[in-house]
């Protein structure tokens, strides 16, 4: 299984009318992803159904998407070749332009428990300080760290 977490800091609040565009279809692009092939979980709440009220910061502004798939190539088809395509390449309209990786990706065992918010980020602050390991990686260095079948 892979596990891939994505953080992001909202350029405005999150009930703001500049965010509503992307606030409006978050349930819906959710919903994509839990009826595609080799989703497995994401982390969500219970009170607002996905994961914008979880908070890994003081900063009311960062929001935080982790989940896992099945494999990479799983993960990689439904991000660039569904609906949610569309607000990847829309997400400089909500979101602020990152210096620094915010999205990563690791391997899971079948029988590793899905991850923490805090066990994700500690994944990503490991690609930013060592770079792409089997730890945490990229899209573009996945092929190198994740084990054949």
């Amino acid at each position: 299984m892979i596990a891939q977490l994505n953080i992001a800091r909202a350029i405005a609040a999150l009930d703001s009318h500049i965010m509503a565009d992307f606030m409006d279809n978050l349930d819906r692009i959710n919903s994509l992803a839990e009826g595609s092939d080799g989703f497995v979980w994401s982390l969500s709440s219970e009170g607002s159904g996905n994961a914008t009220d979880i908070k890994l910061f003081d900063d009311p502004l960062v929001i935080v998407n982790l989940s896992v798939w099945r494999d990479v190539q799983s993960l990689h088809r439904f991000v660039y070749t569904s609906q949610h395509k569309e607000f990847v390449t829309r997400r400089h309209e909500w979101f602020e332009a990152s210096e620094v990786p915010a999205f990563c990706l690791w391997e899971l065992a079948d029988t590793d428990p899905m991850p923490s918010p805090q066990q994700a980020y500690d994944r990503l602050a490991h690609l930013r300080q060592h770079g792409p390991t089997a730890t945490a990686f990229d899209w573009r260095s996945a092929s190198g760290f994740i084990a054949s079948p």
